[in-house]
C-alpha cells in the first residue's frame, strides 16, 4: 500500500479531516496527478478556508501548471487568512511568491 492509498484509507474513516485531505492532495501531486491535486486543494479550501498551508500549495501547483492568473487570487486570499491566523511565516512566503508573479 503506497502513501496515497494509506491516506485514502484514513480518509474513509475521517473524510472531513483537513490535514488528511491536504496530505492526499500533496501525494497526488507527487504522483503527477496535478489536476486532481488542484481539485482536492480547492475543495479543501471551500470547506476549510482557514487551512492556510493549502493556499500556498494550490498556488504553486497552479503556477507550475501555467495557471498563474488563477494563482494570484488564491495567494491574496491565503495572505489574508494567514494574517487572520497570526501566521506571519506563511503570510511572508505567500507575499514573496505573489511578488515574484507580478
Amino acid at each position: 500500500m503506497n502513501r496515497r492509498e494509506k491516506l485514502e484509507a484514513l480518509l474513509s474513516d475521517s473524510p472531513d479531516d483537513p490535514f488528511l485531505r491536504y496530505a492526499l492532495a500533496l501525494a497526488l501531486a507527487g504522483e503527477g496527478n496535478v489536476a486532481e491535486a488542484q481539485e482536492g486543494l480547492g475543495s479543501l479550501l471551500q470547506s476549510a478556508p482557514d487551512y492556510v498551508p493549502a493556499y500556498f500549495q494550490l498556488a504553486q501547483l497552479q503556477v507550475n501548471d501555467g495557471k498563474t492568473e488563477l494563482a494570484k487570487p488564491v495567494l491574496m486570499r491565503g495572505i489574508e487568512m494567514a494574517r487572520r491566523a497570526g501566521d506571519s511565516h506563511a503570510e511572508g512566503e505567500m507575499r514573496g511568491f505573489l511578488e515574484q508573479l507580478a
